[in-house]
């Protein structure tokens, strides 16, 4: 085998690993909640803001978006989906419950925003940092409800104080989405919410444009909530793609 050939083979070689080493390295964000955060099929009218955080970050950044519909703080532990969240070992994890905490008692999704919600965000930050990964919670974003006064019927309230206070009390970075949508909403007015809705009659659930502007919410404040994620941010903003 000659010389030339064996300096081409080699460096082939070097460029495998690198690219190899490359990948390795890419900087993992998780993000983990319900049905107004998680994935859809491009053909559906649904979308999560999960999904469009990724155009706010360099390439560096993958973005593993493990939410799933219908999901409690409970259910996602309990399907083993918070299991396999912790085996993708990213170094930062959005957590984002309450609307399916909310329901009724007798649905086996519930929990006590008072009790057993808490103590599953405990498990959740514990086990967390357990990995070397770092926790940031996102309450959950309030319902498009309107009353006749005008203000919104928020029947979230109580998860989302649950969850500052789990914040406060563990250090956890807290992005406060449930006052944020509150505010846009009131901003809005009713007339105008329904064109972030994924269907007529969905106060809850969101098209592209309500997805998007849930995101443009978050993003909003995770950077100075987070300041280590600043250096992984596009130097222009987020890029629709």
């Amino acid at each position: 085998m000659s010389t030339r050939l064996l300096s081409a083979l080699a460096l082939t070689l070097l460029s495998l690993i690198a690219t190899g080493t490359a990948a390795s390295a890419q900087v993992k964000i998780a993000v983990i909640g319900d049905s107004t955060v998680c994935e859809y099929p491009a053909d559906s009218p649904n979308r999560g803001w999960g999904h469009y955080l990724g155009e706010y970050f360099n390439e560096s950044v993958q973005i593993v978006n493990l939410a799933a519909g219908g999901r409690s703080t409970k259910t996602f532990i309990a399907e083993g989906r918070w299991e396999k969240t912790l085996a993708e070992k990213p170094q930062w994890v959005l957590i984002q419950f309450g609307h399916n905490d909310s329901h009724a008692k007798e649905k086996p999704e519930a929990t006590d925003a008072a009790t057993d919600y808490r103590d599953y965000l405990h498990r959740y930050v514990t086990e967390a940092r357990g990995i070397g990964a770092v926790p940031v919670f996102v309450t959950p974003m309030q319902r498009r409800n309107f009353k006749p006064d005008g203000q919104l019927d928020d029947n979230l309230a109580p998860y989302a104080e649950a969850m500052k206070a789990v914040g406060t009390e563990l250090h956890v970075p807290v992005i406060d989405l449930h006052e944020m949508s509150g505010a846009l909403y009131l901003k809005l007015g009713p007339e105008a919410c329904l064109e972030l809705a994924n269907k007529p009659g969905d106060t809850t659930h969101f098209n592209e444009k309500g997805a998007r502007a849930m995101a443009e919410l978050v993003m909003s404040k995770l950077p100075g909530a987070v300041p280590e994620l600043r250096s992984l941010l596009k130097a222009n903003g987020a890029s629709t793609k």
